[in-house]
């Protein structure tokens, strides 16, 4: 996607050929930052901090991780320190999981003097790949567009809404979501969003509404318990959201509200769609229930960030200083409320049946 009309992805190697470029995207979308990561460590706070986000990125990310770690000390012991260390950043987004055991699966059997080289080759592999299956993605997500654009009057947007950010900022590129979105505003087919802000981190206000301006999409901004009223009133076509796991039965794991979505959505016949790339499939579970939810840090619920009239960014607390907040990250909504999965090989039912239709080589 583009930046004032510059391409950019999210993560690239530096021209040191060692360290990383990411986009900092806890600055958005007021300041455009890139910050440069040079050991495990700082690649980890990336992860857990949320400099980087998004169930795609943040497996790429780990994978470039493992490749810095490997060039500094490429032993058997360092490889799986570096597994555990950024295993541990975030418990809930599969393809963090799935990108580790990835990496280490190839480096272990390399001689040690080989494996720096190798971890990079494959970094940049993993990328790649993801905004290959991005763009399937979005391909699959489209036919979905234009049949609803078919039966709508010449002119008339097909209203979509979305949640949190599944955007190109929670991937390489193109995103998953947001996917289809960016291609039918590409071939011309009339489309409106409805982006949730998504508190507590408000990803939807600072990110997905940043990528739908950069990128010319006609959005509003709405807050997150609107959507249900707005989908009563009809004026929701379709719902697309993103995923960071989707159990093996179809069922969903995302960001904290989907569920609610979810129900809205069923309650008044508005299909509702999940767009994730096949590494985001964990088959090792039948039950989203056992998914691990992250618990992140009260002062996210307690405190916003925000652009005050100076300019200045700036947080603010917005709750009395004695009041406890509670913050889990995520929910799971059950495959019965979800119309489809877009897939890079199509869109799937939300079934065990389903997915192993797509994906007979993957299923266990």
């Amino acid at each position: 996607m583009k930046v004032a009309d510059r391409h950019f992805r999210t993560i690239w190697l530096n021209a040191d050929g060692r360290s990383i470029d990411i986009i900092d995207q806890r600055w958005l979308p007021h300041d455009f930052r890139i910050a440069t990561l040079t050991t495990v460590d700082e690649v980890a706070t990336a992860i857990r901090d949320m400099w980087v986000r998004g169930a795609p990125l943040i497996g790429v990310t780990a994978a470039y991780g493992v490749a810095i770690q490997m060039r500094s000390d490429p032993s058997e012991r360092a490889l799986d320190a570096a597994w555990d260390k950024l295993h541990a950043t975030r418990p809930t987004a599969i393809n963090l999981r799935w990108a580790l055991d990835a990496m280490r699966s190839a480096l272990r059997p390399l001689p040690a003097p080989e494996r720096a080289a190798a971890a990079y080759r494959l970094a940049a592999g993993i990328a790649d790949e993801d905004v290959m299956l991005n763009r399937e993605i979005g391909e699959n997500g489209l036919a979905l567009i234009r049949e609803i654009a078919s039966r709508k009057a010449p002119g008339e947007p097909v209203n979509i809404l979305t949640h949190c950010n599944a955007g190109w900022l929670a991937t390489v590129d193109y995103g998953t979501a947001t996917a289809p979105i960016y291609l039918a505003v590409e071939q011309g087919i009339p489309v409106h969003v409805y982006v949730d802000e998504t508190r507590p981190r408000n990803q939807g206000a600072q990110l997905t509404a940043w990528e739908m301006a950069g990128h010319g999409v006609p959005h509003t901004l709405i807050v997150d318990n609107a959507g249900g009223h707005l989908m009563q009133r009809g004026a929701v076509d379709l719902v697309i959201v993103g995923t960071d796991r989707v159990t093996a039965n179809g069922d969903v794991c995302n960001k904290i509200g989907t569920y609610l979505k979810a129900l809205a959505a069923h309650d008044n016949g508005v299909p509702f769609y999940v767009a994730l790339p096949s590494p985001t499939i964990d088959w090792t579970i039948s039950d989203g229930m056992t998914i691990p939810i992250e618990e992140r840090s009260a002062d996210e619920v307690s405190l916003v960030w925000g652009k005050t009239a100076s300019g200045e960014i700036t947080q603010v607390r917005i709750s009395p200083d004695t009041s406890p907040a509670g913050n889990p990250a995520f929910d799971v909504t059950p495959a019965r409320l979800v119309t489809g999965l877009i897939t890079e090989r199509g869109v799937a039912k939300a079934s065990t049946e389903g997915l192993r239709a797509l994906f007979p080589d993957r299923a266990v």
